[in-house]
């Protein structure tokens, strides 16, 4: 992501999609867009996902040019607006009292988001086109994509690997409570408050947009309140599924642990925080076992 400042001093964002700007560790699957949670990259994920957010009234940064690169959608580069403000996780730290308003909004679209349902699961780019996505349900793909992760971080710490029977034991047993479920909300995927903008009207602006998937609206929730923790109160909804938070709560643990772990074979710069999130998760994983 690049900042670009025009001749007249206007600005604007340039996203570029290549190879040579992605940390991640190459893994199979890695550009299976049937499987929901494959990395979001490419510049074809990123136009569906921002159609579909801006038909539904969400504040994304608007498109101002498109550039195919290559033509084949995984690559090519996207000039959209810049908005050199505060992200919410900025506001609320420095002022609580003025993000309230900005987390109504923000509720507000989390809303319209939820609202809006589809009779298939998967990225927005493979159920808008009709496509069908890896596994059988949601709760299926989460515990899949759990035992991943449970079995990466146990290769990577012996903490885990020691707990490595009874987490999965803990997964199998809070998949099989979840009851089955025929639609699906719109969810951003890693909706964290650094993943929000907040434009000069106050308005809550969502980017890192690519992800965006039809899914359990569950999914969404437990990332919120991982990341906002006692300020998620104004986006906290009802009828929510306690079976789904619950199994997607320690998935979503997992794959915080084993994620930064995973970024850390690479050449990541900022090596202490990712060892700090890797650790802190690692920690809660080993927590749920004692409830």
């Amino acid at each position: 992501m690049y900042r670009l400042v025009m001749d007249d001093a206007t600005t604007a964002i340039a996203y570029l999609w290549d190879d040579a700007e992605n940390y991640w560790p190459e893994a199979e699957g890695d550009h299976d867009l049937t499987d929901p949670f494959s990395p979001g990259l490419g510049l074809d994920l990123f136009e569906a996902a921002h159609a579909r957010l801006t038909a539904l009234g969400v504040r994304v940064p608007a498109i101002r040019l498109i550039d195919r690169g290559a033509g084949d959608g995984s690559a090519g580069l996207a000039v959209v607006e810049d908005l050199p403000g505060e992200t919410l996780e900025q506001l609320l730290a420095r002022d609580p009292c003025a993000a309230a308003p900005v987390m109504a909004r923000l509720a507000e679209a989390l809303e319209a988001m939820r609202r809006h349902r589809a009779p298939a699961y998967g990225k927005v780019t493979v159920v808008d086109q009709g496509g069908i996505s890896r596994g059988s349900s949601c709760e299926e793909v989460v515990l899949a994509r759990a035992l991943r992760d449970l079995a990466e971080a146990a290769s990577r710490d012996p903490r885990v690997a020691a707990a490595r029977d009874r987490l999965a034991e803990r997964l199998l047993r809070l998949a099989g409570a979840v009851r089955p479920r025929a639609e699906y909300a719109v969810v951003h995927g890693e909706l964290g408050p650094d993943h929000v903008l907040v434009d000069a009207d106050g308005n809550p602006v969502l980017i890192d947009v690519e992800g965006t998937m039809y899914f359990d609206v569950e999914w969404e929730h437990v990332f919120l309140r991982l990341r906002l923790r006692e300020a998620y109160g104004p986006l906290a909804v009802d009828g929510l599924d306690e079976d789904r938070l619950a199994l997607y709560l320690l998935a979503q643990r997992l794959s915080l642990t084993a994620g930064p772990l995973r970024l850390l074979d690479g050449h990541f710069p900022d090596r202490a925080a990712m060892a700090g999130i890797a650790e802190h998760n690692l920690n809660e994983a080993l927590a749920l076992l004692r409830d």
